[in-house]
Order: C-alpha cells, then structure tokens, then sequence
C-alpha cells in the first residue's frame, strides 16, 4: 500500500530553492583540487666544491644568497596527487633520484609517475653524488663532503615533500602564460656581439621567451604558490659564493612582491640558450626582476582556472649511444694530455671491468603529467635543447603546454638531431665532462618525442 504526499505551492518552492542550494556545492565539492607547500634550505654548511664550471679550482667561499628545496603537491578532486620538487642545484644523479623517490613511494605512497624532481641548473650550487663527475678532481676531504652533502640532501627532499603533503589544503589553482626576452642562443651569437645584436634585432636562433605560471591560492583568495619556468642557462655568475643565480634572484624577487607565497622555479629546454649579457650580481639580480614582472603581468590578466583532473605518466626509454669505443680507445684516453678525457676513460673503464662492456644506451626518463584539463607538462631528464620545446609545443597545442629540462637525472646534454649533426658541445664534446662514452644516436629526437606522444595515448596509470 502507498500512501501518496501532497504540498503545497510555497512547500514546493522552498524544496526546490533548498535543492538549488545544495545542487552546487555537493557539484563544488567534487571540483575541489588541494593542494600543500613546503621549502628547505639546502646550503651547505661547511665550504665544498661548486659545481658547473671545469675552471674552479678551490672551494666555495660564502654565501650570496641561500639555496633551497621546495615541494608542491598537488591533489585532484578524485584524490590523485603529484608532488614538484624544485632545486636549487646543477643537477641530480640517477641513483640520487632514485633513493629520494623510493623513499617518497616508501613513506607517502607517491609512485615514480608521481614525482618531479627539478633542478635550476645553477652554476653556483654544490657538487652532488656523481653528477658530472669527470669534471671535478676531488681530495679525500672534499669526496667525503659531497657523500655527505648528497645524503642529507635526499633526507631534506623526503622531509619537504612531508610537511607539503601535511599542509595540503583546498585551493583554487590558476595558469597563465608570460614573457622573458633576456635568454640568447648561444651557439648562433658570440656573447661580445649580443648587445649590439640585440639593439639592432640581428639575434639569431631558435628560443623560447615563453614564462609559464601556475598559481595556487587558498580559500580565504590568498596566493600560496607561484610555480614559473624558463628556457635559459643559470650561468649569470661564476664566482665561489653560494646562490641561485637569476632563477633564485627572481624567486626571491617573487616572494618579495607576494609576501606569504612560495615561489618556485623549474628549468626549461635551455641547454643553448644564455642569459647574455653576464658575469655579475647586477645582472643575475635583473634578470630575476625581469621574470618577476613577467610573472605579475601574468597574475594582473586574467588567468585560466585549472578543472578537471591530474594524470601522472613516467617511463625510462633506452636513449641510444652512437658508435661505441673500443676498449683499447678507452685504454689509451687513459693517458690522454687532456685531463677530463683521460677521467672520463677511467670512469669508463671501471664500468667496462664490472659490467663486462660498454652500455649501448642509457635509461633516460620522460614524465608527461597533465594537471587538469588546461595544462600538459612535459618534464624531460638532462640538459635539453630549446628545439625539443619548440616542437612539442607545435604538435600538442591541444592544451597548454609547458616543457621542463633539467629533471629527475641530468645526465648529459640532450640536443635535437639539428644540433646533434651540428656538433659542438651540445652535440657532442659535453658527454665526456658527463662521463658518457660518446654521442647519442641519430635518432636521440625521435625517441624522446614519440615517447612524449605515447605517454599521453597510454590508459593510466604508467
């Protein structure tokens, strides 16, 4: 039996207004992204080697500014999360990468796909574990300070990545695209020529003055976080104090206008690309202005809120070596007058005594993350040249897309197939200050950017 309920006019009027009411917010609460900061310095405690540059030849001798670790995690409406790591460093290793994201998956269950480890690529940063390792000729004391350095280093990552994921909080997340035009490629413009050049517009070669930003600002419309990248060298200094170079100046220049935000910087395909003119604090300090006001040109538009949800792919892709030497070349690099070769050939005769060989190819990583359904983030392993940038960028135009280098193990310069028949020392003599045994195969380009493709096909998770 049933029995059927009757209302009246104005009963029915209030159930539909309470309904109207309850409708958007329960829809809200789906669309909700969170979202958790955190920073750490990282500067040395004790004077080390610094890294970047083959010419140093003693320790560093203080600080100009401090450098620091800084963790975003992001966490979509269905509860995905992604957490950003930005460095204040030249590079990471592979097993340095390695032991901080076991340690991440261990204790915050963040799987490989979900974890970005970014460098700046600043040259006035410490030395850490074996990245660029024929470069530097360390004594015992110094060897000793970089293992320890490394160590409390993925311990402070770990703990960064922590406290973000404590704080995480429900925010509105925004993006838009700036510009920054102090960035030269450098293999197509002698550095003398470049303000004349500049005056007169006879700049030459491809760049990517693009400045993406993301903000992350909180319920109460606070701004949180403003995530930027760029395309160019952090190469402004080469003195022995201790700082971010440009990206750090402008990070900081950043949090100077935002009091209250964390500013973060990752590393765009920059690998040809310099900030010119250079040499001094002056410059390095401009440069950080420039990309401050590049970033709060974004901020004052209208930026694009961030919808929808967060996609996290990674993949190692076996990136091919071109003609291998023969042990016997390597035996007599050994003895080489050039004392970088001759490192590199011990380096890489101590892998051929344990390994039995040569590897024809190295375990290279791409990670594609799409965060939301405006932003495709395309995050790629060593110093990558501006080409790849340009050409993803052309051929995802579907969303916005933003290409990071310097990620997760910078291993070895990265250059188009272009550079790579050019030579020089992206396409080829930088793989002995790496430690690798020559230059990458012909189809280097192709391989990273048809794996960029089939991360974004793939069905999740990978």
């Amino acid at each position: 039996m049933s029995t059927l309920m009757t209302f009246s006019r104005p009963a029915i009027l209030l159930i539909a207004a309470l309904i109207g009411l309850v409708g958007p917010s329960q829809c809200s609460a789906k669309e909700t992204w969170r979202a958790g900061v955190a920073t750490v310095m990282i500067t040395p405690d004790e004077p080390m080697w610094m890294s970047g540059y083959a010419s140093r030849d003693h320790a560093a001798e203080g600080t100009l500014h401090d450098l620091w670790a800084k963790a975003l995690v992001l966490e979509d409406p269905s509860g995905q999360r992604a957490a950003l790591v930005t460095l204040d460093l030249v590079g990471i290793d592979r097993d340095t990468s390695q032991h901080i994201c076991e340690q991440l998956r261990s204790q915050y269950g963040l799987e490989r796909r979900q974890v970005a480890l970014s460098t700046s690529h600043t040259h006035t940063g410490p030395v850490v574990a074996g990245n660029l390792a024929p470069m530097y000729f360390l004594d015992d004391e110094q060897a000793q300070r970089v293992k320890k350095y490394t160590a409390e280093l993925g311990d402070h990552v770990v703990k960064v990545v922590g406290e973000a994921v404590e704080n995480l909080e429900t925010v509105t997340l925004r993006q838009g695209l700036g510009e920054a035009s102090f960035a030269v490629n450098r293999r197509n413009n002698r550095e003398a020529d470049v303000p004349q050049l500049r005056e007169r517009g006879e700049l030459k070669g491809p760049v990517d003055h693009e400045l993406p930003v993301l903000t992350v600002t909180d319920s109460q419309n606070r701004l949180k976080a403003v995530v930027f990248g760029y395309a160019c060298h952090a190469t402004t200094l080469s003195f022995y104090q201790w700082s971010g170079d440009w990206p750090g100046f402008a990070q900081l220049e950043v949090q100077r206008r935002h009091p209250g935000a964390v500013a973060m910087f990752w590393a765009g395909c920059g690998a040809d690309q310099n900030p010119l003119p250079r040499r001094t604090v002056e410059l390095a300090t401009e440069y950080g202005r420039q990309i401050a006001d590049g970033v709060d040109a974004v901020l004052a538009k209208a930026m694009q809120k961030i919808s929808g949800s967060l996609v996290t792919r990674y993949r190692e892709i076996d990136l091919a070596f071109g003609e291998l030497p023969t042990r016997e070349q390597i035996e007599t690099d050994t003895q080489s007058d050039n004392r970088y070769i001759a490192s590199r050939a011990r380096l890489l005769l101590a892998r051929w005594n344990e390994n039995g060989g040569s590897a024809s190819a190295y375990p290279y990583p791409v990670q594609v993350w799409r965060i939301g359904n405006e932003v495709t983030f395309v995050i790629l392993g060593g110093e990558v040249v501006v080409d790849y940038s340009i050409r993803l960028k052309q051929e995802l135009d579907q969303t916005q897309t933003w290409v990071a280098g310097y990620a997760n193990d910078v291993m070895a310069y990265i250059p188009s197939r272009r550079v790579l028949d050019e030579g020089g020392y992206e396409g080829a003599t930088a793989m002995i200050y790496y430690g690798l045994p020559t230059a990458w195969s012909s189809q280097v380009e192709e391989q990273i950017v048809s794996t960029v493709h089939d991360l974004l096909k793939a069905s999740p998770p990978e």
